[in-house]
């Protein structure tokens, strides 16, 4: 059966809030769950040593536990941090740039959506450097996994992001900050104000993207709900959901009983249609433009 994983939390926030949601997560039907702050360094409502104890919590609850690093390394502290944690972790690490690859060969680590695999070849080399979990980069669509895991290497799981905002692109730039004309050395963590993000409209008031601090996201979230039967006959072992502020519980849950034929996929979409920021999309997947969401067998 296919297991269901939670992706790292993308927001900044309150570390009472992130608390709560771990204590309601270690009782949620997944398998696996990513640790850490992956958008922005100056976050730190949680120290290393934080996540390490959530980590113990929830590997005790029967959790495989997995710390994820930084998407977009800018400073020599940053690296210093990268690789105490490539170093130091009890648990595996989801490498989410060619730095942290580097730091962890000869360990088993998983490679996060940014390490941008989109070939075989990638995918043969990363083996030989101790990856057991690559994260199907979110623009590749259904054709491309397939000829993927025809050709992956023997002994490697495959992830694929079923749900959530789609995380599109980092930069060096703060837009969160610079939409309240603030710089970004002295953003006063606007991001925090937004614990889904900024939403960004066309001129025509349409939903358009996601501003999370440096990270871009989509403004629809990706739902593959109708995909799952699929997905699991590519032989693709992992479901990564993306946290959310409101509803993640029951998102979960729709989830797992859609995995184990116990809900109809089309009702479960409905209902998860309400559960969604804004709206929903699954248009890279099916071979068509990202913010479309096709119903239908075919794109």
């Amino acid at each position: 059966m296919l297991k269901l994983a939670l992706g790292p939390v993308p927001y900044l926030w309150p570390r009472n809030e992130v608390m709560r949601f771990y204590d309601e997560m270690a009782q949620a039907p997944v398998e696996i769950i990513y640790l850490g702050e992956t958008v922005c360094a100056k976050r730190r409502q949680l120290n290393p040593e934080d996540w390490l104890a959530l980590g113990e919590g929830l590997a005790a609850a029967g959790k495989q536990v997995v710390l994820s690093s930084l998407s977009l390394i800018e400073a020599e502290s940053e690296l210093g941090a990268l690789r105490r944690l490539c170093a130091d972790s009890p648990f595996m690490v989801e490498a989410n740039d060619m730095a942290a690859v580097q730091l962890l060969q000869g360990r088993g680590f998983v490679a996060g959506s940014g390490v941008n695999i989109y070939n075989h070849h990638a995918l043969s080399r990363l083996a030989r450097l101790g990856l057991r979990r690559w994260v199907l980069p979110v623009e590749l669509g259904r054709e491309d996994l397939g000829e993927l895991q025809r050709l992956r290497p023997p002994g490697i799981e495959t992830e694929v992001l079923a749900w959530g905002r789609l995380p599109l692109a980092h930069a060096a730039r703060c837009f969160t900050a610079r939409a309240h004309g603030l710089p970004k050395d002295d953003c006063r963590f606007r991001c925090r104000d937004y614990p889904d993000g900024l939403l960004l409209k066309t001129r025509e008031g349409q939903p358009f993207l996601n501003l999370n601090g440096i990270q871009t996201q989509s403004a629809l979230s990706q739902c593959l709900i109708g995909e799952v039967s699929e997905l699991a006959d590519l032989e693709v072992e992992v479901l990564r959901l993306v946290p959310q502020a409101q509803g993640m519980g029951e998102v979960v849950r729709l989830f797992d009983r859609v995995r184990r034929g116990a809900l109809d996929p089309a009702e479960a979409r409905q209902r998860l249609e309400r559960l969604a920021p804004i709206g929903l999309c699954n248009g890279f997947y099916r071979g068509g433009a990202g913010m479309e969401m096709f119903l239908g067998r075919e794109a």
